[in-house]
This record gives structure tokens, C-alpha cells and sequence, in this order.
């Protein structure tokens, strides 16, 4: 078993741009977590979406735990050098947390560990912002809705987002083929609207896991 670095004392001075209670409330939970927890996962993530990474933490929360925040705070709390770090080889770990990113500490075994987030996966609505993973275009006529016609209520909905229609005797119609969106282009807000009364899904809320860490010999593994 590695020595334990916990009594390192861990400077904030580089780190302002939150309180610094909430700073020694994350790293206070990280250490927490290295004391618990048999093996911490760096991970990577695209097109979070909050309520179902609670489902996923709700689910794993006999074995594992979530922890996300700033990459720097999380960067000192693992430890930023050998010298710093909280126990061996953890600061080897802390240089994979770029970017979109987050710690899972857990006591699962790694094949487990492994499918769980080559199998987790959320299609979900796009947001503004994001890029169509698709062309999408209504096409002239009557205007069809993911359950069939629209009522004749949301017809100025759909004409305030930019959709071209009317409404003939209580039927909406687009008065011309139009494209909402072209595939690799950022959506605007309205865009995305579009798509959200279409029911098209184009984010897709995926995690992959970095780099490992096992506490038994401190290994990190990418």
C-alpha cells in the first residue's frame, strides 16, 4: 500500500474565481473520496445533461461517486506535483482533467467500470449553440408533428421561429419547402426550437474514461 499524502497542506492562492469555502469544500471532498474509494476514473463528457447524470449517479451511489468542478480546483486537490499530490501518482492522474472533465471514484471492479460508460448514452434535444448533427427541412404543405398535424394554435409559434406558414381552415401549412438546419452549422436559438416542436434529437450526452488510478500501487493507467 502507497504511503498516504493526506496531511500535505494545499495552497488556494492560485485559485479565485469562487469562495474559498467552496474550493476546500471540493478538495475536502476529494480526499474524501481517495480515503473511501479503491480506484478514481478521470472522464471525459460531451453534451452533458444534468438530470441524467443524476439518474446514472442515483444508480451507482452504493459503489461510486461523481465529483465535477473546476479542472484547477480538482487539479489541487488531486495534487499539481509528487511533491503536492494527495497520494502517490495522483498528480499523474490530475494531468488528464482538461477540458470537459470530472473524477469517478469507485470500488467497482474495471470491467464493470468500463461498461457502464461504453454503454451509457442520452440522445437528447440540441441547444442553441451546438451543431446539427443532420439537415433537417419541412417540407411544403400541410405541417406534420412527431403525433401528426399540429393544433392551429402553435401556428404563430412555429411563424415567430421562422418556419413560413399559414393556416387554411385551421390547418397550418408551410407556404414553401424550408430548411431548419444543415448539417455541421451551429443552431440558433429558433433553430433549435424548430427542432425541439419536431422532436429531433441531435445531442447525444456521452462520457469516456480518460486515465485510471488504483490505490493498491497507485498505478495510472491511460
Amino acid at each position: 500500500m502507497p504511503k498516504s499524502k493526506r496531511n500535505k497542506i494545499v495552497s488556494l492562492t492560485k485559485v479565485k474565481k469562487k469562495t474559498k469555502e467552496w474550493k476546500e469544500g471540493i478538495i475536502a471532498l476529494v480526499h474524501e473520496c481517495v480515503d473511501k474509494y479503491e480506484r478514481a476514473y478521470v472522464f471525459k463528457y460531451m453534451n452533458m445533461r444534468n438530470a441524467r447524470l443524476k439518474e446514472l449517479r442515483d444508480e451507482l451511489q452504493d459503489s461510486s461517486r461523481f465529483v465535477m468542478g473546476s479542472m484547477k480546483v480538482l487539479r489541487v486537490a488531486l495534487g499539481k506535483s509528487e511533491a503536492e499530490e494527495y497520494q502517490q501518482n495522483l498528480h499523474l492522474l490530475g494531468e488528464h482533467l482538461t477540458g470537459n472533465a470530472g473524477v469517478f471514484f469507485t470500488n467497482l471492479p474495471k470491467e464493470k467500470v468500463t461498461k457502464i460508460f461504453a454503454d451509457f448514452e442520452d440522445i437528447d434535444y440540441a441547444r442553441p449553440g451546438s451543431k446539427a448533427t443532420q439537415d433537417f427541412t419541412v417540407a411544403e404543405g400541410e405541417v406534420q408533428g412527431p403525433a401528426g398535424p399540429f393544433p392551429h394554435t402553435l401556428e404563430p409559434v412555429l411563424r415567430s421561429h421562422g418556419l413560413p406558414t399559414k393556416l387554411d381552415k385551421g390547418i397550418i401549412k408551410a407556404v414553401s419547402d424550408y430548411q431548419v438546419c444543415k448539417q455541421g452549422k451551429k443552431l440558433s436559438a429558433d433553430q433549435a426550437a424548430l427542432l425541439r416542436h419536431f422532436d429531433v434529437k441531435m445531442a447525444r450526452f456521452k462520457m469516456f474514461l480518460a486515465a485510471e488510478w488504483v490505490k493498491e500501487d497507485g498505478e495510472v493507467t491511460v
